[in-house]
């Protein structure tokens, strides 16, 4: 009996990426679940090693593991324009980038660079590093970061900032583009994703239509970063947890175009 109970305790863990993106979906949730905090690509590796039942993955990690994977609908990690925590930082323009160096962190982040810079007909020498700005910058011309350590970047050196990715993104397909997909393994039991979904929507829903909700998320992330409310106010409607039909359409043409995945994506219900 023992061992079916561990057996089965992953339906009860949530992975998240270790940022604030996902800080409206996991404040206040419901303590029956236990939450695996962890960076966007190794949350991939958890999902698939079944540590939890549904977890915040790169949506490259997707197109790559597509056949053993499918998306959970209507939340995800997205933007409509400025994302705000996806940016290039340098000391020269990105046409005058030779070098970039790029995190290890999320293939998403690099996949979408890659695109944007063969279209703009660019083919700098890029380097997978540590996501340190200092290091990244001693090495090379450029550097992506993503996340937490992008907006502390751009907080500390807003005059390093090059580019900003969901920005690029909006201006050459205008449509939305989503960083992060929530994603289940294929034969996890549709009724066991749902109740993780619904558990994660609830918080959503409060976040974008209680004040008080949303206060107590923006003070939640204050003591978690460097960041002061008014920047935190303005993230948080720069990226966005609610995956809605017209960011499903930027998913399917960066999973199609950036990624090469031929069937676009694949939805459990």
């Amino acid at each position: 009996m023992l061992a079916n109970v561990v057996k089965e305790e992953w339906k009860s863990i949530i992975g998240r990426v270790a940022f604030l993106n996902c800080d409206p979906l996991f404040f206040g949730l419901d303590p029956q679940w236990k939450v695996l905090p962890a960076p966007p690509s190794w949350l991939t590796g958890h999902l698939l090693r079944r540590d939890c039942v549904l977890a915040p993955i790169p949506a490259a990690d997707y197109a790559r593991h597509a056949e053993e994977l499918v998306l959970v609908p209507e939340i995800g990690i997205c933007s409509k324009g400025e994302v705000g925590s996806v940016l290039v930082f340098g000391d020269v323009p990105l046409k005058e980038m030779n070098t970039i160096a790029l995190p290890t962190d999320s293939q998403t982040s690099v996949a979408l660079l890659r695109y944007i810079l063969a279209q703009e007909g660019m083919n700098p020498d890029t380097t997978l590093m540590g996501p340190d700005l200092t290091t990244m910058l001693d090495s090379c011309d450029g550097a992506l970061l993503i996340g937490d350590r992008a907006l502390e970047g751009a907080k500390a050196h807003p005059e390093r900032v090059q580019l900003d990715l969901g920005d690029a993104w909006m201006k050459r397909t205008s449509k939305p583009m989503v960083f992060g997909v929530f994603a289940a393994r294929r034969d996890t039991p549709v009724e066991d994703v749902k109740r993780a979904q619904m558990a994660l929507l609830h918080r959503l829903d409060l976040f974008e239509n209680n004040l008080e909700v949303r206060e107590s998320v923006i003070e939640w992330s204050m003591s978690r970063s460097d960041l002061n409310h008014d920047r935190l106010d303005r993230y948080f409607g720069e990226v966005f947890n609610r995956l809605d039909g017209e960011h499903i359409e930027g998913l399917e043409e960066f999973l199609v175009e950036a990624c090469n995945l031929e069937n676009g994506s694949s939805f459990a219900w």
